[in-house]
């Protein structure tokens, strides 16, 4: 699990397309705590597991379906990614909870100055769309943000200076493929409900039988 804070951008040092599957290599500058062998990192919001590590250099196996359903395929030699490593037991939950599964891509539409910050407005697809709420959190290329605008095709979400500082965002153009991953908590309930077990409406008598009424 992560959390959609990101603490690090890697530098893609190779891509290795091979058949049904690829390797993806990184430079990356290092961190105070030890590589795990096979331990989850999220690359753009993508978890991946590492393979190995040599120095600044890291490398993962990534599965045709991932280079399909996500913008790693994309990826060329010298790009820069997001990374955040997986969640300890402990650690401040910054953003919100992320699990790495990216539900599809979106395309940034438009990147406009609002003040400091950056308006963007990124179309998806209505399977993600339907998903999204007023105010909630969606994971952009590994980045929790809220959704400030939710329009009939797309979301706006407004980000601030130092998400520019931190992540490979102060490369974004109109028309880049985002990496987007909704609101875990909300995809357990529309499976619940899906299911037929959401709960009976509260009514009050039964709000009086559990003596929070007199």
């Amino acid at each position: 699990m992560f959390t959609g804070i990101v603490q690090k951008s890697g530098v893609v040092a190779e891509l290795v397309m091979l058949d049904g599957a690829g390797q993806l290599i990184l430079d990356v500058e290092p961190w105070e705590k030890p590589y795990e062998p096979g331990e989850s990192i999220s690359v753009n919001g993508v978890c991946l597991s590492l393979v190995t590590h040599d120095g600044p250099r890291i490398r993962f196996d990534v599965l045709q379906e991932t280079f399909d359903k996500t913008n790693l395929g994309a990826l060329n030699k010298g790009d820069a990614v997001n990374l955040e490593r997986a969640l300890c037991y402990g650690d401040a939950l910054g953003g919100h909870i992320v699990s790495g599964h990216v539900d599809g891509r979106g395309m940034v539409r438009s990147i406009n100055a609002v003040g400091r910050d950056r308006r963007i407005e990124i179309s998806c697809p209505s399977t993600i769309h339907e998903h999204l709420i007023y105010k909630g959190s969606i994971c952009c290329d590994g980045i929790s943000l809220t959704v400030a605008e939710l329009l009939d095709t797309s979301f706006a979400v407004h980000v601030i200076p130092i998400t520019f500082e931190v992540t490979f965002w102060s490369n974004l153009k109109e028309g880049s493929q985002i990496n987007l991953e909704v609101d875990l908590v909300g995809k357990y309930v529309e499976r619940f409900v899906k299911m037929g077990k959401h709960p009976e409406s509260v009514t009050w008598d039964e709000i009086r039988k559990q003596g929070f009424l007199s």
